[in-house]
């Protein structure tokens, strides 16, 4: 599985390349605390497989990385997805790396 640190998200960012970004956190999670994104709660992925890109790479992400550790693998493994990364430590991690203004913990 193919992860993608803060920085390297905040470098896609800068550089204005294009991606996908997924929050598969529940909505109480999404209004307390974001860094954009499409939001597919993670028990409606597999209902939503036509919105994710297959054309661009796909970061998801959640709160620690580890619920969007397991959407990636599940996808690469169930519907042959070769595109997906997972956002190292979620939007804490992009908090403490990148934003210290975000409050997500």
């Amino acid at each position: 599985m193919k992860e993608i640190s803060p920085e390297e998200y905040q470098k896609k960012i800068a550089q204005k390349e294009e991606f996908q970004l997924i929050d598969i956190r529940e909505e109480f999670e999404v209004e307390y605390c974001g860094i954009n994104g499409e939001h597919i709660p993670m028990a409606e992925i597999l209902e939503n497989t036509a919105k994710i890109r297959r054309d661009v790479p796909v970061i998801f992400h959640c709160q620690a990385g580890n619920r969007s550790k397991a959407v990636v693998y599940m996808l690469e493994k169930k519907h042959g997805y070769t595109n997906l990364y997972n956002l190292k430590g979620g939007v804490k991690g992009y908090a403490t790396d990148i934003d210290d203004s975000l409050d997500c913990y």
